[in-house]
């Protein structure tokens, strides 16, 4: 295993140790995350550690695909980790994070609907022998997917000392994003979709 794919799988480890974060009730293992004050937002220690971890993981979402492509390293097993991975970071965080009250539930709901949509394209893409490539409102969508996540986890501050929600702005946006380039992606590949041939 190449070092971008070990990347990848460290990518997979952050996102099983922030979810455990986020649904393990360490209450009844008798551990209780402090929580404080700060001018008057209540911020959980719980959070803002997964939100650390939230960071790193997004950093090497970046990393692995930019390694891999300077030093020639693509492999068909990376790119299968790193769409795994991508997808196992998001999407059971926008999950959890809506089912604790964090985030409208319309999110996650429109988000993962996206994907599986996408990703029925890209199936049936490659089915055919076709490779769908990334388009620009994709990356678009995970840039503000990943910062908005990243101020959730730690409270949309400092933004929210002047009560301005830029967290739920960037999810909305995300997710506007998110249905664009679904549309895109069908549109540019309907013929290869309806399409007979084999």
């Amino acid at each position: 295993m190449n070092l971008p794919n070990k990347i990848t799988v460290a990518r997979l480890f952050l996102t099983l140790v922030i979810i455990a974060l986020l649904c393990i009730p360490f209450s009844y293992f008798g551990i209780t995350f402090p929580k404080f004050d700060i001018q008057g937002i209540t911020v959980e220690l719980q959070y803002l550690i997964a939100g650390f971890f939230f960071i790193i993981a997004s950093l090497t979402d970046f990393l692995d695909g930019y390694l891999a492509r300077k030093y020639h390293m693509v492999t068909d097993t990376g790119k299968m980790l790193d769409a795994i991975a991508d997808k196992a970071l998001v999407n059971p965080i926008l999950i959890v994070l809506a089912a604790n009250g964090f985030i409208p539930v319309m999110i996650p709901v429109i988000y993962v609907t996206r994907d599986i949509i996408v990703d029925a394209i890209k199936m049936q893409a490659a089915s055919k022998g076709k490779v769908v490539a990334a388009i620009k409102s994709g990356k678009l969508k995970t840039a503000a997917m990943m910062v908005g996540l990243t101020l959730v986890f730690f409270y949309n501050m400092p933004f929210e000392f002047i009560n301005i929600r830029v967290d739920l702005f960037l999810l909305y946006f995300a997710c506007i994003m998110s249905v664009v380039s679904a549309v895109e992606y069908f549109n540019l590949n309907k013929k290869l979709i309806f399409s007979s041939e084999k």
